[in-house]
């Protein structure tokens, strides 16, 4: 098994790991894969690949693996229903939400809720985005759960917020529609 290590600087390589290990094996036919080791990516793939191949893969996996680390991180322990219900509580009242998590492939909104079973998903684009932006995409869709619509209801239940007009501000420039 050959064994290469890239610097951070090398093309492919961009992430959050402090170094990014390539391990080649004869063993492995077709798939390619990657774990975290301490504070090391480590990928694991084919030795027939090409050079070119490799640095595809290196890139993409480490996106891949960085957008997990990224998520676990801000949700560890379900830090954001946690949040959800301390903002339901200060702003909003009797609202229960049962589960609150990111979603990677969301790309037209910055988030949903599904009222049926009390759940919210946010973009995972917030993730990058000031606390208080999060914060107002939560109270947006708490108040979803208790008004279905855009109405003046809901608008007066979502400007409870302080934040609200500053935080739509902030995401109309980012260009994605409110869900």
């Amino acid at each position: 098994m050959a064994l290469n290590r890239l610097p951070l600087d090398a093309p492919g390589a961009e992430s959050e790991f402090a170094r990014v290990e390539v391990r080649r094996s004869a063993r492995r036919k077709k798939t390619v894969s990657a774990e975290i080791v301490g504070d090391a990516l480590v990928i694991s793939l084919p030795q027939r690949l090409s050079r070119a191949d490799e640095r595809e893969w290196v890139a993409k996996m480490a996106a891949r693996m960085s957008e997990r680390k990224k998520r676990d991180r801000l949700n560890s322990d379900g830090a954001l229903t946690v949040r959800a219900r301390e903002l339901a509580g200060r702003y909003l009242g009797a609202v229960q939400v049962k589960d609150v998590a990111w979603i990677a492939t969301q790309q037209s909104r910055w988030g949903y809720c599904v009222p049926a079973d009390s759940s919210i998903r946010l973009s995972l684009a917030l993730a990058d985005y000031p606390a208080w932006v999060r914060d107002y995409v939560i109270v947006h869709e708490l108040a979803h759960l208790i008004v279905p619509d855009h109405s003046e209801r809901f608008w007066k239940l979502v400007n409870r917020y302080p934040l609200t007009e500053r935080a739509r501000g902030f995401l109309i420039a980012k260009g994605m529609e409110e869900g």
